[in-house]
Parts: structure tokens; C-alpha cells; sequence
């Protein structure tokens, strides 16, 4: 049985009838006659958008921030307070907080999730285990990609522990292999282990990269001419990429032009970074956001994500792409159009998978959102919503809203 989807309007502002048939988009036309037995559904008032993915989350850590504060507010302060508090991380804690969070991302909109996973001497290959049983558990629901973030070491010890515990996470079935190299007292040799696992695995490779506002920061033009000079092509990601966006303008467009050259995707993650950059700046702090428009005048894939759902690393996550999209536009300039692909189009090229388009042929991935205009739909908080994957519905949220009338005062006499 088909889906007609009837008299929505698409990311181009079309009025637009569309069937789906399977996984597909069969057919789009102004309007379609429904076929005999054919469901409809009536999307007049909503905007048809190709379905956001996650390229960046951080289930394992996800709903913890009321758990344990982080000090100094910073990204230190964050990486501090989750050591704290990893060792009562059980794996049904793991697996009840990350099924949670998808079933948050998943009313949002949000039908594909890539997300990191802590391995390292102060976890084991816990967390993984965990959201390896996530994901396999909901394949049915949501995508997920589970990556294998090789931890910073913070001693000779944990140092020599991690390529062990790396190669562990990838017998156990790591989709992805990660890492943040720039956390790395050896920025080089962080990324040496990295890479070398994912090639040697045949795995893409999705590196936390330059997470900082320092402007001497390289590792992002380190990653693209090593990805260039091995021809590395099982999909590479950077996630982050804050010092770019603090280089001088010639400098971001030159890395910009080396990093499409090598099609590594950028993700870029404002809610984050704006929480966690430039607390030490007194005044003008700058902005904790790579330079998206540099990367997207070069033509580098550009994906846009949330990172982090109420931890240490950001209180104020709340799993939903339009807050992401939200600031791409207010702080980082985007229009909202292009906002919506970053999130969209430009996320799901990160992670590898089909992009969803009002197009015959095309994925048929959608939400819909009931709004007035493209600008009041990727606002989004609060909006009633179509979660759509395939034929499925998956999801459904409604809005009421009831306003109590105010009496008009009585009237004053004076005598």
C-alpha cells in the first residue's frame, strides 16, 4: 500500500502532493488523485522538510547534568565532570538514558543518529556495549551509528591502553571509528591511532577535531591532506572545527578549499560550542562555531547537530534539529533554508546515508511541520509535527494552547 501525502508545501515553498511507495518517493505533482486503498494523509498548513539526522550526539552521556555540575563551565570543567561520575554509569543506566534521548530526537523529527561512544581506561568498552544494544534494539525505529571515541589519554598508562581498548570496540561492532586528537598531548599521534584503525578496519573515520579557540589549531588541515595524500575513501567527518572560525579569513578559506578537496564533512555544533568557548574572554567573546560560510563557499559538506542533551558539556540540549538550525542562522549567519540542509541534506551526507528530497525517486524521509512560513517551522519549539519514514508514521505531536480571556476592569466612579 502507498502513502499520498496531500497539499503540503516543500523546503522550496511548493504546493505539493507526494507518494510514497516504500522507501521512496514514487511521484510528486501539484495535485494527485489518491489511488483505490491508498492512505492519505492531509498535510495542508504543514511544511513538508526532508528529516533531520544527528550527526554528532553523545547518548552515553545524555540527561546527566543534573547529576553532576560542571565547574568551571568550560569544556575541561565538562570532560572533568563526567570521569567523575562515569564509574556509576551501570549498562542499564547507559541503556535506559540513550533509549530515552532517542525517543526525544525521534518526536523532534530526528529518524538517524550518529553517536559517539566514551572508550578509554575510565569506561572500558562499556558505553559502547551499551549503545551497540541501542542501536540493534531500535533498528526497527531510528538509524543509529555508533562511533568508537578513543578518549584522551591523561596518563602514560591510558596512553598505551588505547589502541587496545580501540581495537575492542571494533571487534565488538563500532560502525565508526573516532577519536579527539587535539585533546592529545601528541595531536599527531592522536590522530595516527585514529586513522589507522579505521583503515586498517575498513571504517569510516569521524574525528572530534580542533575544539578549541586557540588560532594556531591545525588539526582539521593536518586531517585533510592526510586523508588526500593515503586516498582514504570509506567517509571521513570533523566534528567541531571551533579554531577555523577564529583563523584569519584567507587562512579558513585556504583549509576550507583543502578540506572539500578531501571530502571530509564538517560538523558544525553552535548549541555546544556557544555554551563551552570563550567563557575566559572579560568582553567580546568570540562566537564557539567553525566557519560555516568559508567551508560552504568552498563546497565542503557542511552538517549541523546539537552534540550534547542536558550533561555537563550542555545543560540546555534538548534534542531537537530546529534548535540547531535555529543558531546556524543566528549565530552563524546561515539563511534558513540553507540551516535546514546543514541539519538535513548536509548531516546525512556526514554519516553516509541517502538524503531525503521531495523528488521522484528520491529518499522518503520527512517531517512535517505545521507553520505559516519556512522561517516559523525551522523555529520550531512547540510546533505540531509528522514524523514520517517511508510510509510509517513514526511520530506524531500536537500543540493546544488555551488562553484564558481577561475581564475588561470595571468601571471607576467618582463622585
Amino acid at each position: 500500500m502507498t502513502l499520498l501525502l496531500s497539499g503540503a508545501t516543500d523546503l522550496d515553498g511548493r504546493r505539493v502532493d507526494v507518494r510514497v511507495d516504500g522507501a521512496r518517493v514514487a511521484a510528486v505533482a501539484p495535485s494527485l488523485a489518491a489511488e483505490p486503498g491508498e492512505e492519505v494523509l492531509d498535510l495542508t498548513g504543514h511544511w513538508l522538510l526532508p528529516a533531520p539526522a544527528e550527526p554528532h550526539a553523545h547518548l552515553d552521556k545524555a540527561l546527566t547534568s543534573h547529576r553532576v555540575p560542571n565547574r568551571t563551565g568550560d569544556l575541561a570543567g565538562a570532560i572533568e565532570a563526567i570521569r567523575a561520575i562515569a564509574a556509576d554509569f551501570t549498562h542499564e543506566d547507559l541503556v535506559e538514558r540513550a533509549t530515552r534521548a532517542v525517543g526525544e530526537y525521534l518526536a523532534n523529527g530526528t529518524t538517524a543518529i550518529r553517536t559517539h561512544a566514551d572508550v578509554g581506561v575510565h569506561a572500558g568498552t562499556r558505553h559502547l556495549r551499551a549503545l551497540i544494544q541501542v542501536r540493534d534494539a531500535l533498528a526497527g525505529l531510528v538509524r543509529i551509528q555508533v562511533v568508537a571515541l578513543i578518549s584522551a589519554p591523561f596518563s602514560a598508562a591510558e596512553a598505551e591502553a588505547a589502541p587496545r581498548l580501540l581495537a575492542e570496540a571494533i571487534r565488538l561492532g563500532t560502525d565508526v571509528v573516532g577519536g579527539a586528537p587535539h585533546l592529545w598531548a601528541d595531536r599527531d599521534a592522536g590522530q595516527t591511532l585514529s586513522f589507522d584503525a579505521a583503515v586498517r578496519a575498513g571504517l569510516p573515520l569521524d574525528l572530534h577535531t580542533d575544539e578549541t579557540l586557540d588560532p594556531t589549531a591545525q588539526g582539521l588541515l593536518d586531517l585533510a591532506r592526510r586523508v588526500t595524500s593515503t586516498g582514504f575513501d570509506r567517509g571521513v567527518t570533523a566534528g567541531h572545527c571551533v579554531s577555523l572560525g577564529v583563523h584569519p579569513l584567507e587562512v579558513a578559506r585556504s583549509t576550507a578549499r583543502e578540506v572539500a578537496r578531501a571530502g571530509i564533512g564538517v560538523v558544525a555544533l553552535p548549541q555546544t560550542n556557544l555554551f563551552l568557548q570563550g567563557r575566559d574572554a572579560g568582553v567580546a567573546p568570540p562566537r564557539g562555531l567553525t566557519a560555516v560560510r568559508a567551508l560552504l563557499d568552498a563546497g565542503a559538506t557542511v552538517g549541523g547537530g546539537g552534540d550534547n542533551l542536558r550533561d555537563p558539556f550542555n545543560p540546555m540540549g534538548r534534542a531537537d534539529a530546529c534548535e540547531a538550525a535555529s543558531l546556524l542562522v543566528t549565530a552563524g549567519h546561515l539563511s534558513t533554508r540553507e540551516a535546514w540542509l546543514a541539519v538535513s541534506a548536509g548531516a546525512r551526507r556526514c554519516m553516509g546515508l541517502p538524503v531525503p528530497a521531495v523528488t521522484e525517486g528520491a529518499a522518503a524521509e520527512f517531517v512535517a511541520i505545521a507553520a505559516e512560513s519556512l522561517d516559523a517551522a525551522v523555529a520550531g519549539a512547540g510546533t505540531a509535527r509528522v514524523v514520517l519514514s517511508g510510509e510509517r508514521v513514526l511520530a506524531t505531536s500536537a500543540v493546544q494552547r488555551s488562553v484564558t480571556p481577561i475581564a475588561p476592569a470595571a468601571a471607576v466612579s467618582r463622585s
